[in-house]
């Protein structure tokens, strides 16, 4: 070998070598995948990581051992601002979205009547995402969408009277949402590049006699005129996550957001297995939560049934994983998992709070959530007090976005993967529900473990310390006036510097 076969040969193993070596630093920088899951009205301790012995959710629970498990998670009481607050990073006075319009009870006197259309100039994280390069799906349950947004959007605020939807069966809307003057609020004109299962409706059940038809829309063939039927359908939650599954193979060399807002564990309920039922309604009860106990046998069967509606949605968060793993796509990946509410108090059960679904109080705004992204987040439970509105910045700051202009009222909670910092033990969280539902209007501040309610109809003042009194029994007004005192200081002065409305009949001045 002569010396210039000698300097060929080493160039050409030079330059093998570095094209070697140009792959695994392309695939290092590759931006996070993100997975965000969002389970429908899931309770605080309706998984086993936060304390249920009756529910049965192994992959989670491994899955928070490996974790950030924020014990303080808090939406809103009900599903539709919570939802527009996560996609918006927006209070729900900025939006008009108090709770689910169809649920408001009383007069326009009493209430801000909520809207249901989140309008263009309000973008969503799916937005900026989508600029940044990251393939979107949104699967499941859409919900920031009325039944008739057109009508709705060309209507003078606030409304006289509450808006309503199309009864069960009815599908005279589904043709108009599917053009383009409907599509720019659905997520294929927000960000994402397919939907699959999105309305306006925050329940599966579209068909003829909705809750009470045989399907629930739970079971194949499924009434929701988005989702494609196919001949392997069988079960909803399944299907759902097959969309998710066939969306990452596709999209695995690009970064992709999963957007997977399961219709699971919400009304109505429909037992995945008579086998599972039947495993629930035999299995010892949890006396501590009170979970699966209940006076009247077809009560017992409700639980049951929703029991095996949880453990489903276990199921497929395995199966998620089992393919992350396969794929190499797990140590890239960011999981966020949690609820938009509270407990459903026909369903479940928490002896240790106050309130479910609909309250203000813990059972309704306490959720499970926790956040994996392996070698990037130090496991462990946290007591940092972390909300809704910290969806949106916390995936801007994992994508890289740092360009968005525009409101978020939340934090980013990435500084919490390695270690609690003091923004998130000194920041105050607020609430404002301007149109009742469970219970009259009100504003809220959760600061320091304790939480104020403020009633704006008369004015009525709550206080509780939440680390001591959890039940959210002792109204500390009177007893601690310093506390109280400073905290509807600080609660009024929210109000005022952020122009938050109030219902005609409040008595506040803001």
């Amino acid at each position: 070998m002569n010396k210039y076969t000698i300097i060929i040969f080493t160039v050409l193993l030079c330059f093998v070598s570095c094209k070697n070596t140009n792959t695994p630093i392309k695939a290092s920088i590759k931006k996070p995948n993100i997975i965000f899951v969002l389970v429908d009205d899931l309770g605080y301790a309706d998984v086993g990581f936060n304390g249920s012995k009756w529910f049965e959710t192994p992959t989670l629970d491994a899955l928070a051992k490996e974790s950030l498990v924020l014990d303080n998670a808090y939406m809103y009481p009900t599903c539709s601002p919570s939802r527009t607050a996560i996609f918006t990073g927006k209070q729900s006075f900025r939006t008009g979205i108090y709770t689910v319009p169809v649920l408001e009870k009383g007069t326009g006197q009493e209430n801000i009547f909520s809207r249901w259309t989140v309008g263009r100039e309000h973008p969503i994280y799916a937005e900026p995402l989508a600029k940044a390069g990251y393939k979107s799906i949104h699967i499941g349950k859409w919900h920031i969408v009325g039944p008739y947004p057109k009508e709705e959007l060309k209507m003078k605020f606030p409304l006289k009277e509450k808006l309503t939807q199309p009864d069960p069966g009815v599908y005279d809307w589904a043709e108009i949402h599917k053009t383009p003057e409907v599509q720019q609020y659905y997520p294929e004109g927000r960000g994402f590049i397919k939907n699959v299962g999105g309305t306006y409706r925050g329940d599966p059940a579209l068909e003829v006699g909705g809750y009470k038809s045989e399907t629930g829309g739970y079971w194949a063939p499924f009434s929701n005129p988005f989702i494609e039927q196919k001949p392997t359908d069988n079960w909803l939650t399944d299907r759902l996550t097959d969309e998710a599954i066939e969306f990452m193979d596709v999209h695995k060399e690009e970064p992709f957001l999963i957007n997977l807002d399961y219709y699971a564990v919400h009304n109505p309920i429909r037992a995945r297995s008579e086998e599972g039922l039947q495993k629930y309604l035999n299995k010892p009860v949890d006396s501590l939560l009170g979970q699966g106990m209940a006076p009247k046998e077809n009560r017992r069967k409700s639980h049951a049934g929703y029991a095996t509606m949880v453990e489903s949605v276990d199921d497929n968060i395995k199966r998620i994983l089992e393919y992350l793993d396969k794929s190499g796509l797990r140590e890239n990946t960011i999981i966020i998992f949690t609820s938009d509410n509270g407990f459903h108090g026909g369903q479940s059960t928490n002896k240790l709070m106050r309130g479910a679904k609909g309250y203000i109080y813990e059972g309704g705004i306490k959720v499970p959530m926790l956040i994996n992204w392996p070698n990037k987040v130090i496991p462990r439970r946290s007591d940092a007090a972390v909300t809704a509105l910290d969806v949106f910045p916390t995936l801007m700051d994992v994508a890289g976005v740092n360009n968005h202009k525009g409101v978020l009222d939340g934090n980013s909670v990435t500084e919490l993967f390695k270690e609690d910092t003091k923004l998130f033990k000194e920041r105050p969280l607020f609430w404002h529900v301007a149109s009742q539902y469970k219970h009259g209007t009100c504003s809220v501040i959760r600061k320091n473990n304790y939480k104020l309610i403020q009633f704006l109809a008369d004015g009525k003042l709550e206080l509780y310390n939440l680390k001591d009194d959890p039940l959210e029994r002792n109204n500390l007004w009177e007893k601690e006036p310093q506390t109280a005192t400073q905290m509807k200081l600080e609660l009024t002065k929210w109000r005022k510097e952020n122009n938050v409305p109030l219902p005609p009949n409040s008595v506040l001045e803001f």
